[in-house]
């Protein structure tokens, strides 16, 4: 399975890779997650407690401490392939191979058990997937529990891996950077819509060409057939949505991409540390962040 693609800001970085700029998938996240000033939110927290009386919670205990989540009944296949999962012992001495500060953390590639130092992770799985359970009442906030998957062009259905997830850590998002996430999904949306086929053809050819001044020309009109779908998104969201994404924190461009299926219900200081550690080249901790053990324990 491969490492998570980030298909919500996938088009900006082939708009600005094709205009010749050097932005980083760091840059682009940099250029979200940015508080803004322009609204005021009473700070407010997912109700964990609440969850844990609810849901089935496992715990996941790994060489940095321990962490407990609980997994959502509205998602019952990711529910039951976890607890199958966990169940059978499949994720003793995983790792956490993928980590990236102020997003997020991922595990359950089976081929991390025993890696080498340096050896590429994330491709692994049980082989086989899950069909996508999206829910509009979940979202990327810190603490979620979210499988990982193949990108859009390989997966276009969303299947989710049969075994590896992430951890959201992300960051505080204020009106003016929560827009801008939402743009990319905008953006999303008018590319893959057919009628605008024309855009598509013109960024390949500009891109051929190497045609800076047409690219920037087409990118001011793709803003201004995309700013009132984006300002649309943005008044349909609920109050509370904004307020957990400004005061709580987490990584909405990624919303309606991915299967949501569980949430963090202590040890965020666990999930704090693991998401500084230093990472190589590939976003692998450099000394092995490792599940000792998963177990369920209500």
């Amino acid at each position: 399975m491969k490492k998570i693609h980030l298909t919500a800001i996938g088009i900006f970085a082939a708009c600005i890779s094709a205009c010749g700029g050097a932005k980083t998938e760091t840059d682009l996240m940099d250029s979200l997650k940015a508080v803004a000033v322009d609204e005021k939110w009473d700070p407010i927290a997912p109700d964990t407690a609440a969850m844990r009386k609810k849901y089935t919670v496992v715990e996941i205990v790994t060489n940095m401490g321990i962490m407990e989540v609980a997994l959502f009944d509205a998602t019952p296949k990711h529910r039951a392939n976890f607890l199958k999962l966990v169940e059978k012992g499949f994720y003793s001495d995983l790792l956490f191979h993928r980590v990236k500060n102020e997003f997020m953390i991922q595990g359950g590639d089976p081929e991390s058990k025993k890696a080498a130092k340096g050896k590429s992770l994330g491709q692994g799985g049980p082989n086989y997937n899950i069909d996508a359970e999206m829910l509009d009442s979940l979202h990327h906030y810190k603490g979620a529990l979210c499988a990982a998957r193949l990108g859009d062009e390989q997966n276009p259905q969303k299947q989710s891996s049969g075994s590896q997830f992430y951890i959201i850590t992300g960051s505080k998002f204020g009106t003016t950077a929560l827009k801008n996430a939402i743009k990319d999904r905008a953006m999303i949306s008018f590319m893959a819509n057919p009628d605008n086929l024309s855009y598509q053809l013109r960024m390949q050819t500009y891109k051929q060409r190497n045609d800076n001044v047409a690219m920037q020309v087409l990118l001011e009109d793709l803003k201004k057939e995309v700013g009132p779908l984006t300002d649309s998104l943005y008044k349909s969201m609920p109050n509370r949505t904004r307020q957990m994404y400004a005061t709580w924190g987490g990584f909405p461009a990624l919303d309606k991409e991915y299967t949501i299926f569980g949430f963090l219900l202590s040890g965020y200081d666990v999930l704090d540390k693991i998401q500084k550690v230093k990472v190589d080249g590939q976003d692998r901790p450099v000394d092995d962040v490792k599940i000792l053990k998963v177990r369920i324990i209500k």
